[in-house]
């Protein structure tokens, strides 16, 4: 079974406030100053201020004070995915493309055609042809071209982005021009935790595959300290699954640089399959995050994610994907490690399952 069978079509409802403002953004008759600011509240309502919540259990269960865990699964198809793809459409609508394109193993893409379908943005997604992901239907239903092509995820980016700019699509794929929007976009959640906390926590833990999520976060952080908002910047906390992530595997070896791994060597499971990788595309950002808040990075198996799961659902009414646990998980196997002293402190969990 492929971890990408394990999270089934999410059932997306759009209000009917969304829908009035999707219709008004498509209509390439209506100024685009206010197509834009329809989009921008489309993007308000549905995207982001995700939950914050103690998790008093874990808390009473690992002898720890105090735990917060933040549900990216609240966004609209399930991940913190939707935060980067609205924004890069967002972008696309803005500079006037008529098409946006992206590889993907299945949430951002599915992130992607929600968020081009809102906009009236023609969506081509690119998939390994190896690759079998149920919410391919949550693509095609919201009008995106599936295409699939040969090779590893990072080939299949490469060459999406060859034909983006030969066609002159929008390349809403990782890394390059994009790294500053998405790092921006995921900034956000550093915002939202500071307005719920009123301050940073002393460790923020993040599960990690290209590394732009964790890098965005410390950024958002980074912010609120440089403006006087936080009286800290926390220490970022990334994991990964072992041995098969090159943020992880180059923090644990004391690179300086992010090193790429041998793709030969790096197998896909069940459980995995949103970590891993040998190339991370924001690895250098992730990396440096790491080092300069003075956090760490763990390897998390198979086996910890799948239990962790299943305990949060039993233990604290959460259906979390196994993969969105491994930044909980390191976070408590450094408390395992040397007893962290009472304090805030905030894990996010990336997606939900929707079994």
């Amino acid at each position: 079974m492929n971890i990408r069978d394990l999270l089934n079509t999410v059932d997306y409802k759009a209000s009917k406030e969304t829908k009035s403002l999707s219709d008004f953004v498509k209509n390439p008759e209506n100024n685009l100053v206010d197509r834009l600011e329809s989009f921008e509240d489309i993007i308000s309502i549905e995207v982001g201020d995700t939950g914050l919540s103690r998790a008093k259990n874990l808390e009473r269960d690992y002898e720890m004070r105090q735990l917060f865990v933040k549900t990216e699964g609240d966004n609209p198809t399930g991940t913190q995915k939707d935060r980067i793809a609205f924004a890069q459409v967002y972008d696309a609508l803005r500079r006037d493309y008529g098409t946006i394109s992206l590889a993907t193993c299945g949430n951002y893409g599915s992130a992607l055609a929600l968020a081009t379908n809102l906009a009236g943005i023609k969506c081509k997604i690119f998939i390994p042809e190896s690759y079998h992901t149920v919410r391919v239907k949550e693509m095609e239903s919201n009008g995106s071209e599936i295409i699939r092509l040969k090779g590893n995820y990072e080939e299949v980016v490469q060459k999406s982005s060859e034909l983006a700019k030969e066609n002159d699509w929008y390349d809403a794929n990782p890394g390059g021009a994009n790294t500053a929007l998405q790092i921006l976009a995921y900034s956000q959640i550093a915002f939202e935790i500071y307005d719920q906390l009123r301050d940073a926590p002393k460790i923020c833990a993040v599960p990690i595959s290209n590394g732009t999520l964790l890098a965005g976060i410390y950024r958002g952080f980074v912010s609120l300290y440089k403006r006087g908002k936080t009286s800290r910047i926390p220490s970022m906390l990334g994991a990964s699954s072992v041995r098969k992530n090159p943020i992880v595997h180059s923090f644990n070896k004391g690179f300086e640089h992010c090193v790429d791994l041998e793709p030969e060597k790096i197998k896909e499971t069940v459980f995995n399959e949103p970590l891993i990788n040998w190339h991370s595309f924001d690895g250098e950002e992730a990396l440096y995050a790491i080092r300069t808040s003075n956090g760490s990075a763990f390897n998390v198996s198979d086996n910890e994610m799948k239990n962790m799961s299943k305990y949060l659902l039993t233990k604290e009414s959460k259906s979390i994907l196994p993969a969105s646990t491994a930044g909980l998980i390191g976070l408590l196997k450094l408390h395992t490690k040397a007893e962290l002293e009472p304090d805030r402190y905030v894990a996010i969990l990336t997606a939900k399952n929707s079994k």
